[in-house]
């Protein structure tokens, strides 16, 4: 599998990288790191090829977008493809203030507040489009309207669909940690693509019931992020590893040590496994694994041209550990 491939991300007409890059640790999730490192980050996707950048104001209350601004820094625009989200703007925060950023260390003084109002998703794209320091974003995703369907579906999705239209943005995205939504989502708008975070993946597979076949039907292209959920499938089944932003239960823990049970038998490291499954699926234009060190950019990339042998997944079929109408790579 190589990962400099490119396909066409749903209806959006955007050619991308079968690998792209994830930019919620350049935020500071699980602990900062320098602004150094941060670009370097950036610059080591681009100098492999890889054209896909996905980042959030959420991330890091706005420093995900200026480290990715920083790292773009002088870089053709036309050269990379870039998704960021709606659905909360940055308020100023005071001493004492639940800044909403457990998961991301040193934020700046402001708090996410979710806002999917038509005027609260317009400021939102202006406010990013400054932290990144570029004059257009090719990808909006409406992000994580789980307890906001509503406001979401009424304000959010006109005020993208109108950039759409003008020809502002490219791409009509949601990003969510559930697959349901985006379901409903699918059947009640006009949606060019969607960011699915965690929900398909070696460690479970729902989305196929429904998701992932009506996003075939509607070419409705899938950024699959989260593939090694939450650093399970890439850090190992040990005490403290994260699932879906917490620490695993017992029985993902149990599953994530019976695949690597298997990886080893057959010599797969299980990281090049998780990715590879993901992008077996039609409905999945690429993965989006997130890193904050240059090195692991390299790593994500190298991984996907390991082989595989076709031993490996007919063991986790045998095993239940995958399911039977899930597509393995050839």
């Amino acid at each position: 599998m190589n990962p400099l491939d490119r396909k066409t991300l749903g209806s959006t007409g955007l050619e991308v990288t079968r690998l792209g890059l994830g930019c919620a640790p350049l935020g500071g999730m699980y602990g900062d790191i320098s602004e150094e490192q941060a670009t370097e980050v950036v610059q080591r996707a681009l100098a492999l090829g890889l054209n896909l950048i996905d980042t959030a104001p959420l991330y890091g209350s706005g420093k995900s977008e200026k480290r990715v601004g920083a790292g773009v820094k002088g870089v053709a625009r036309d050269s990379y493809i870039l998704a960021t989200k709606v659905g909360r703007v940055l308020e100023p925060a005071e001493a004492g203030d639940d800044r909403g950023q457990d998961i991301f260390e040193n934020p700046p003084p402001f708090k996410p507040v979710f806002d999917f109002s038509y005027d609260g998703v317009m400021r939102s794209v202006e406010e990013s489009l400054a932290r990144l320091g570029v004059d257009r974003i090719d990808i909006l995703h409406i992000h994580d309207p789980d307890d906001h369907y509503q406001e979401a579906i009424d304000g959010a999705y006109p005020a993208i669909d109108g950039l759409r239209s003008q020809g502002v943005i490219r791409g009509v995205s949601a990003g969510m940690n559930q697959w349901e939504m985006l379901a409903r989502f699918a059947r009640e708008g006009d949606f060019d693509c969607f960011l699915l975070a965690g929900r398909y993946s070696l460690l479970e597979q729902d989305a196929l019931d429904e998701l992932l076949p009506l996003c075939v039907e509607k070419n409705i292209g899938i950024m699959a992020g989260g593939t090694y959920n939450s650093g399970i499938l890439a850090k190992g089944a040990v005490r403290g590893a994260k699932y879906n932003y917490a620490d695993a239960p017992p029985h993902i823990i149990d599953k994530a040590r019976q695949l690597m049970a298997v990886a080893d038998r057959h010599a797969v490291d299980i990281k090049a496994a998780a990715s590879q499954f993901a992008l077996a699926h039609p409905a999945i234009t690429c993965i989006v694994p997130g890193t904050r060190n240059p090195d692991r950019v390299s790593e994500n990339f190298e991984l996907l041209g390991q082989s595989i042998p076709a031993d490996f997944w007919e063991e986790l079929r045998a095993e239940k550990l995958i399911r039977d109408d899930a597509p393995v790579p050839d």
